[in-house]
């Protein structure tokens, strides 16, 4: 029999379609019942934003504020160092201190904007588990706690598996990773009682490490909580588009760019999507997810508002939603299109090759693909169909309107 959680973060997590596997579910559940639990869901600093990939553990951690919990942010300036190798098919590039300090103040952006931070029961903290792994003595290190950890039982977990399955590269430096993650839920559990590490399906076996290690050392009950892997209907991964990835920081991407994302997501994923990353009522985003037809595109509309709201703020939703109205429904240019300047100096007489021209404003990667564009009557420019690949543009002060297909726009001008 299937066990129904009493407290208000499981049921949410439950009802909401984020629960994949729980260490202890009801042990978990009487915890959150009976007081404020910290919770930490771990980023590792490899960029100066996280992307909408990372959606899910955000709201996860949203959602535990609300409740009345502690969601703990763990920024990895330690471990960003080495890599995990969960999900990976190669090593990660090797950062820099300075590199890795830099993304981390770009990723607190985004967690300003989902959490509240401050000093009471409920409030968010931000740690770093650069303060405690920097100065961790290794040989102490693997006399202490590498005798809890059996090379056998990290082989079979997936992280590993999966890379020595295909023959592909794992080195010690990565191999590492998964003790050190557990040694950082010990750690968080002795600072500041943290109770539950939560995280993606594919951490399980880092973070059923981090909660045995944590009983045996700290003496501590704690738990464990995964969420499924996100693919999209059509199975490709969450967080991508044709243009790359999806990122949740204004400055990696236009608010337009992010709110378009979300009112292309496919019927299939609507109901989904609304569960996961709005804080509308269940019921409400299964009625939405629902609708057929034209109305749905109505739910869509209503998903990217509210996500863009949370991630960029309600102005930012609002600019956006006007732009799209303005561009598709009144064939207008719309005040919040990605601009794109081309310097004088890259002009020739002519102007530009319009080839080039799609390639510059983001709406084709290769030339390869602008001119298949072409061909298939998808480019136009001011509404107006482009039919030659070797037509030459001029720019002006005025913008030029990109379109590529019926969803993809940007604006073009001399720099």
């Amino acid at each position: 029999m299937t066990y129904t959680p009493k407290s208000e973060f499981l049921h949410q997590m439950q009802t909401r379609g984020f629960m994949q596997d729980c260490t202890d579910l009801q042990g978990l559940d009487d915890a959150l019942i009976e007081g404020v639990v910290p919770g930490y869901i771990g980023f590792d600093a490899t960029a100066d934003s996280l992307h909408v990939g990372s959606m899910i553990q955000i709201m996860m951690l949203r959602w535990l504020q609300k409740t009345g919990h502690k969601p703990v942010v763990l920024m990895g300036g330690g471990t960003s160092k080495i890599g995990d190798p969960s999900g990976k098919d190669e090593a990660r590039q090797l950062l820099t201190n300075d590199q890795i300090g830099e993304n981390i103040k770009g990723i607190r952006k985004v967690f300003d904007r989902f959490l509240t931070f401050g000093d009471g029961p409920s409030d968010a903290l931000q740690a770093n588990n650069a303060d405690w792994l920097d100065t961790l003595n290794y040989i102490e290190f693997l006399r202490d706690y590498g005798r809890h950890f059996t090379i056998n039982r990290m082989l079979t977990f997936d992280s590993v598996r999966l890379r020595l399955d295909r023959e592909q590269p794992l080195t010690f430096l990565e191999f590492n990773y998964m003790l050190l993650q557990a040694y950082d839920f010990m750690e968080m559990n002795r600072r500041w009682g943290v109770g539950l590490q939560m995280g993606g399906s594919d951490q399980w076996g880092n973070i059923v490490n981090g909660v045995d290690l944590t009983r045996r050392i700290n003496r501590n009950t704690v738990f464990g909580l995964t969420t499924p892997l996100l693919t999209k209907s059509d199975g490709s991964k969450m967080g991508k588009s044709a243009n790359g990835a999806i990122w949740l920081n204004e400055e990696r991407l236009s608010s337009y760019e992010f709110w378009q994302f979300w009112r292309n997501t496919s019927d299939a994923d609507t109901g989904k999507f609304l569960r996961l990353f709005t804080e509308l009522p269940v019921d409400e985003c299964n009625r939405l997810g629902a609708l057929q037809g034209s109305e749905i595109n109505e739910a869509k509309i209503i998903l990217a508002n509210e996500v863009t709201g949370l991630a960029r703020g309600p102005e930012a939703a609002q600019a956006a939603e006007a732009t799209a109205r303005e561009v598709f429904e009144k064939g207008g240019i719309g005040d919040d299109l990605p601009t794109v300047a081309i310097p004088a100096a890259d002009l020739s007489e002519a102007g530009i090759s319009v080839v080039q021209l799609f390639v510059r404003a983001g709406l084709a990667s290769s030339g390869k693909e602008a001119k298949r564009l072409i061909a298939e009557g998808g480019a136009r420019i001011d509404d107006a169909p482009v039919t030659d690949a070797g037509q030459m543009i001029g720019l002006s002060d005025a913008p030029l309107k990109l379109s590529a297909g019926k969803k993809r726009h940007a604006l073009v001008q001399r720099g």
